[in-house]
């Protein structure tokens, strides 16, 4: 058996296409243009790709988009008030700030300063208080487009044995609460669980992300199970690998993502669904 490959980047150029079509009609009707402000803090290659790749989506899909990019010896106090300034202008919907950020900051106070109502990346508090009760306001991108895709692959979830291997702040802790409600029974795991292959096995629906590359194998899977592949880690030589190492568990699973051309489009594309969504209520 073979697994049937969840393409990320054909789901993506769909959905993509439907927020172009909504934010042509919200400008033809409303005059309102979605506009999503980043900003870039230092030089980190990465950041640099990850936000040069928002602002070409953005531009692709009819949004404004606003690139406010600082040295990496910027006093704090400056990015905080430009962060001021985006939040009270009314044609601004969206405001993220790509992560890492030099050591000179907090990171924690920095997303705090964004105004809830324009966290489109969903990592304040406020709406990370919202998920947690059920009804957020912005689901964070990536466990977003994550869900997008068990959506598109018909995936039954309700009942459903979900595993997640890592608990971070931005996939992890997300990821369960959105499968938890979906009714998925939910086991998270991280680097102090013992025996994570006993885990991963029972999982119908296994989400890797934990950023370590090829670490879940063929073996640690469950036959027919569905694999998320959320990593994104460089081989010696230079290629992209995901969590899973993909050659093995391919024969085992019944849907798996690849990586690239996973999960990662999907990010970016949800930010922009996100950033729509503030946009029309921004008309309420």
């Amino acid at each position: 058996m073979t697994a049937r490959i969840l393409d990320g980047n054909a789901l993506a150029a769909e959905v993509r296409a439907q927020l172009a079509e909504k934010a042509a009609a919200l400008k033809a009707t409303q005059g309102v243009t979605p506009c999503l402000a980043v900003i870039l803090v230092g030089e980190d290659p990465a950041s640099q790709v990850y936000v040069r790749n928002k602002v070409a989506a953005c531009e692709k899909a009819g949004f404004r988009s606003i690139k406010e990019v600082y040295p990496p010896n910027v006093e704090p106090v400056e990015v905080l008030a430009k962060i001021a300034q985006l939040n009270a202008d009314p044609s601004v919907h969206g405001i993220l700030v790509q992560l890492p950020l030099p050591k000179q900051f907090d990171a924690d106070a920095v997303l705090e300063a964004i105004s809830p109502e324009k966290d489109v990346d969903g990592f304040h508090a406020e709406n990370v208080g919202a998920l947690m009760q059920g009804n957020p306001r912005f689901i964070p991108c990536t466990p977003y487009g994550v869900m997008k895709m068990l959506e598109s692959g018909n995936v039954p979830l309700k009942g459903a044995e979900a595993v997640i291997v890592g608990r971070s702040n931005i996939v992890g802790k997300p990821m369960a609460m959105l499968l938890l409600a979906q009714s998925c029974t939910v086991t998270v795991c991280h680097s102090q669980s013992k025996d994570l292959a006993f885990h991963t096995k029972r999982a119908d629906i296994l989400v890797a992300a934990v950023g370590r590359a090829r670490m879940i194998t063929g073996d640690m899977i469950k036959p027919g199970a569905t694999v998320i592949d959320v990593g994104i880690n460089r081989t010696p030589e230079g290629k992209l690998c995901g969590d899973v190492d993909f050659e093995s568990a391919k024969e085992v699973a019944g849907l798996i993502t690849p990586v690239p051309g996973g999960v990662g489009p999907m990010t970016i594309t949800m930010l922009l669904a996100n950033t729509l969504e503030s946009a029309e209520r921004t008309l309420k």
